[in-house]
């Protein structure tokens, strides 16, 4: 393999961080609207909730009341979403970091936590991992 020109090293460093935060906003982006579908969740809750008489119109003595069942499901699509929509805030930091050169631990830990999110997540997070963990891209972050 031919040795590559320092000046060449850092172009190619900076195109692939660079290519790296943009992804890193579209994988936010989709992440956000995903986090929304357990929205439904919180809705059908909600309506179990506020009219108990629509989905349970006979009341039987060993079932567990509407209004209960309804705050389970508020609570865990509300819980679900907003787990989602922290891990989309951060993954869109995390491509502003990159792009910026600062903080390259936060962006390497998001890196390892999007793994998670198959599958545009574990690729996203597994060429963020091999990028940040190259030498001459850890010299580019300090020199900032």
């Amino acid at each position: 393999m031919l040795p590559v020109s320092p000046a060449a090293q850092r172009a190619k460093d900076e195109e692939h961080l660079r290519l790296l935060a943009i992804f890193h906003y579209v994988v936010a982006g989709i992440g956000a609207l995903f986090a929304c579908f357990p929205l439904i969740h919180v809705a059908m809750g909600l309506m179990f909730m506020f009219l108990p008489a629509t989905v349970a119109p006979a009341k039987e003595p060993n079932n567990l009341p509407p209004q209960l069942f309804g705050l389970l499901f508020v609570v865990m699509g509300g819980l679900m979403a907003a787990i989602g929509w922290a891990a989309a805030i951060c993954t869109f930091f995390s491509g502003r970091y990159l792009a910026k050169r600062r903080k390259r631990m936060f962006s390497f830990v998001m890196a390892a936590i999007m793994c998670m999110f198959m599958p545009f997540g574990t690729v996203l997070g597994i060429f963020t991992i091999i990028v940040l963990s190259r030498e001459s891209v850890q010299r580019l972050y300090e020199s900032n």
